[in-house]
């Protein structure tokens, strides 16, 4: 009888459909956080997903992998090392592929924003001096204004947040870059923050915007709230990071 029931199960499952590529590829990407230190992620499981991703990017849902690979390597760099030059290669990697994609989908608001995710982090791990030979701050401008249009809301307000980042990163560079503004940068924030539910990372830069305007009691009440904050399971490395660097900057900012 145990038999005879083991083989209609069996038959059940040849019917079942198979887990395709990137199926695999959001499951793991799903489960980047397991087995994570603080802000420090593993790096098998987000490498499983980007090679899932990476198989799946040929077939019919390839617009839905190129995505997901977008997300998982600004992952890989920014969560699982913190080797310089391992950050650069990885950085530079999700760079040349979102430039490839985000060409493809000119009016995607997620393909232009995380686009942005991975040059912004390319930005950081080389430096000043290279990002403005390469242009990053104008092609952030440009294609923040853009997602602004596109979707608003994408992300909560993750145009908004795009465009305040860089006014606030980006260096003042009479006749070469004379765009940037913290007061611009504070607007703009201000608007991300109040889009959707608040992210961690754009209150993050909205307090040092603030602070930087002298308005630091208000920056450390904001910093305050993201210290308070209890991560969330589905973004828990992230939001790890986050309040790791809130407490950092109220140490500096008392």
């Amino acid at each position: 009888m145990n038999r005879f029931f083991s083989l209609i199960i069996l038959t059940l499952l040849t019917f079942l459909p198979a887990q395709s590529e990137l199926e695999k590829g959001m499951e793991w990407y799903n489960r980047r956080a397991e087995g994570s230190v603080g802000s420090m992620a593993k790096a098998d499981p987000i490498g499983r997903a980007i090679d899932h991703l990476e198989k799946a990017l040929s077939g019919t849902d390839g617009d839905k992998a190129a995505l997901m690979l977008m997300k998982a390597l600004y992952f890989k760099g920014e969560y699982t090392t913190s080797d310089e030059d391992e950050k650069k290669e990885i950085f530079d990697r999700g760079k040349r592929f979102a430039e490839k994609y985000v060409s493809h989908y000119p009016d995607s608001a997620p393909f232009r924003y995380w686009f942005l995710v991975n040059l912004g982090s390319w930005s950081k791990a080389y430096g000043i001096i290279t990002a403005a030979r390469e242009g990053v701050a104008d092609l952030m401008k440009e294609h923040s204004e853009k997602i602004i249009q596109l979707d608003p809301d994408y992300e909560h307000g993750g145009g908004y947040f795009m465009l305040g980042a860089v006014h606030y990163s980006s260096p003042y560079i009479p006749f070469l870059l004379s765009w940037p503004d913290n007061d611009e940068a504070i607007v703009w924030l201000q608007k991300a923050v109040a889009t959707g539910k608040p992210r961690l990372v754009q209150m993050i830069y909205l307090a040092q915007a603030l602070y930087e305007d002298g308005q630091e009691k208000e920056a450390i009440s904001i910093l305050e709230k993201v210290k308070a904050t209890r991560p969330a399971a589905e973004t828990l490395v992230e939001n790890r990071d986050d309040i790791r660097e809130a407490k950092e900057l109220l140490r500096k900012y008392r």
